[in-house]
């Protein structure tokens, strides 16, 4: 071999080593950790094999492509597919291969990207972790409470196996930590919407909105970005008891904008304003003493509302509910639901307010009552109830009478009922008066007999003893009982003839006492009564019996030696008197003598008594009288002379004591015989 042929093989093995050495450099490219592209070239019942360029060909559990749900292997020969690189040529000599982990190497770069870029990704929400979601967004991620919606949401669980789209908020490869975002998307979507929402919107115009929350004095309506409030009252012209019973959250409704405050973004809305207001055509359509009918749709203690169409409702106040039942509470005559017939009473448009009876519909048994039961009839019934003001007798089912404590006796003092009827006690009493308009039955038992002080000036004259028991001590006197029904006063001035201090201790609550009537008014029902006045009077017929003993004895009286005495006194004063008159007749000038006009009556018979001497038969009952006739003789006649000349005085006194003193003498002498 020459020269040049040895020169040309070494070049040829030059380009061998060269190309051997290219491909070596090209396998040593590869490394472990790194994502590549591979060709499928045999799928076994265990492995997936894959030619990735390098000298040995690389394996892929088979489990890798088979889905959650099982069945075959997603995967076919010829396939290229994306693959990590586990480890290099293994004990078998093969590489080892992940799909896996190139799949979730692969989307950590691109939610790196969407993270930097601030695009959203899309997942769908697993299950629920504390505090939160998890998501899987091709890696498991975390979705806070806060951000799942726009409110505060109680029950996360029902968004598990939603899918939605997400923003990231934090990210962290390194540690694989991915935060989402709901509502950061929503709130966005959200102010576009009321971006659009703002330019149309204003008073009196009708939206579409879905309502998104519902509480007990209304719903909340989203609009389009903004919310508005349809108030419990702006709901319905008829009874709404509570939002949630014609909405439910997510309906969709239409509403009308009733106020806008721009500032504030505040929106009231109304539904029941879309439709006419019923209340325009009430006042001509129903109208007083209408029957209607109508359905019960709420009870108070005070009534219940009847729904006669909607919108236009009705109450029947409790009181007009029954004409006889005495009802507490509207729940013992209907219940809510119930179809009731009732008569249209009142009807005030302006006030939106209807009023309503039940009983109205039947006829007043108060009515018939009157008719059955005249003033003046006589009825007997049974004690139904007692009372401190009066008896209430039954009359009829559901009627009774009252007798009141004032129509018990014709007596000024109340007496208690409760100690004087039982219940179930049969009487009788008089019917006084029929109040149909109030439902008020009056009886009355004194009205039974005759009043007792129309007679009392005949039974009890001035003048009569007395007898009863003092039922009640006053400061000023005491009450007595005449009878049953009468009594009679006697004042602290006519107890004794000495001034009384203290009236308890001279009479007390029950004692027996015996007076003397000295006054009698029937028009007042009062009757004056004296005990003073009776023992004065007890004392002078004591006196009278003593003088009729001495006039059978001696034919004479003290009021003849009183007569006897007084003329012999006058007799003498007159003749010094009229010395005394004659002396100041010779000093002085003649006075002409007055001439006498008119004597009063009163003043006559003071004159006539003064000159006449009382007989012992003339003695009458009262103690004034008795007094007026052996006293009068002796005081009308001093006083005649004391006109005169206050001098005369003493005459008449020592008659008096000179006719005593010599009545002594005769009964000293009757005595000795």
């Amino acid at each position: 071999m020459d020269k040049h042929d040895v020169s040309t093989n070494n070049f040829d093995d030059l380009d061998e080593f060269g190309k051997l050495l290219a491909e070596h450099e090209e396998t040593q490219s590869i490394k472990e950790g790194e994502i590549v592209q591979g060709t499928v070239i045999m799928v076994t019942k265990d492995f997936v094999m894959v030619d990735i360029g390098h000298k040995s060909e690389g394996r892929i559990p088979i489990d890798e492509f088979i889905g959650p749900e099982g069945g075959k292997p997603r995967i076919a020969e010829d396939d290229v597919i994306s693959v990590y690189v586990d480890e290099f040529e293994n004990e078998d000599g093969l590489i080892q291969l992940s799909k896996d982990k190139a799949d979730k190497l692969r989307i950590w770069d691109e939610i790196d990207r969407a993270s930097e870029a601030g695009e959203l990704v899309e997942g769908v929400i697993t299950g629920r972790v504390k505090g939160g979601l998890t998501v899987d967004i091709g890696v498991k991620a975390f979705l806070p409470g806060s951000q799942v919606d726009l409110r505060p949401v109680r029950n996360l669980d029902k968004f598990i196996g939603e899918s939605f789209q997400f923003k990231i908020i934090k990210f962290n490869k390194r540690r694989g930590n991915i935060v989402l975002s709901r509502r950061a998307l929503l709130e966005r979507e959200r102010q576009d919407l009321k971006e659009k929402t703002l330019e149309c919107i204003e008073e009196g115009v009708v939206l579409d909105g879905i309502v998104k929350n519902i509480t007990d004095y209304g719903c909340f309506v989203d609009l389009g970005g903004i919310d508005g409030l349809l108030h419990i009252t702006d709901m319905s012209w008829g009874r709404v008891n509570h939002p949630s019973e014609m909405f439910r959250v997510g309906d969709e409704v239409k509403v009308k904008v009733l106020k806008f405050d721009p500032e504030t973004e505040r929106v009231s809305l109304g539904l029941k304003q879309i439709t006419a207001d019923p209340w325009v055509d009430v006042g001509a359509k129903y109208v007083v003493e209408q029957n209607v009918s109508g359905k019960v749709v709420s009870l108070t203690e005070y009534g219940a509302f009847v729904e006669l169409e909607e919108g236009v409702e009705g109450l029947v106040h409790i009181s007009e509910m029954s004409w006889l039942k005495r009802i507490k509470h509207p729940s013992q005559m209907v219940s809510v639901g119930d179809i009731l017939e009732a008569k249209v009473l009142e009807v005030d448009v302006e006030n939106r307010r209807m009023s309503l009876g039940m009983k109205q519909v039947e006829e007043n048994p108060w009515e018939t009552l009157r008719k059955r039961y005249p003033e003046g009839a006589v009825i007997r019934s049974k004690v139904r109830n007692i009372t401190n003001f009066g008896v209430f007798v039954g009359i009829e089912e559901g009627i009774d009478g009252l007798i009141h404590v004032s129509d018990l006796s014709w007596s000024t003092k109340p007496k208690n009922p409760l100690d004087i009827f039982k219940k179930g006690q049969e009487i009788e009493a008089k019917v006084l008066s029929i109040d149909v308009e109030n439902q008020r039955f009056s009886l009355g038992i004194k009205q039974l007999h005759g009043d007792p002080w129309v007679s009392v000036d005949r039974k009890y004259p001035i003048g009569t003893v007395i007898e009863g028991n003092v039922s009640k001590v006053f400061d000023f006197g005491a009450v007595v009982e005449i009878d049953d029904e009468i009594e009679g006063l006697v004042h602290i001035s006519e107890l004794a003839d000495e001034k009384v201090p203290d009236i308890h201790q001279v009479v007390q609550e029950g004692q027996r006492l015996r007076a003397k009537v000295i006054s009698l008014i029937p028009e007042e029902r009062k009757i004056g009564l004296s005990v003073k006045r009776l023992l004065e009077s007890e004392a002078m017929e004591s006196s009278e019996e003593f003088l009729r003993r001495q006039k059978a004895r001696t034919g004479t009286v003290l009021g003849d030696l009183l007569k006897k005495k007084l003329g012999e006194k006058l007799e003498e004063k007159s003749a010094e008197v009229e010395e005394v008159m004659d002396d100041m007749d010779e000093d002085d000038e003649p006075i002409v003598p007055a001439t006498i006009v008119a004597i009063p009556d009163e003043e006559e018979a003071e004159v006539e008594a003064a000159t006449e001497t009382p007989a012992v038969t003339e003695v009458v009952a009262e103690p004034a009288a008795v007094e007026a006739e052996v006293e009068a003789p002796a005081e009308e006649v001093a006083a005649e002379v004391a006109a005169v000349e206050p001098e005369v005085e003493a005459p008449a006194e020592e008659a008096v004591a000179e006719a005593v003193a010599d009545e002594a003498v005769v009964e000293e002498e009757e005595k000795s015989e």
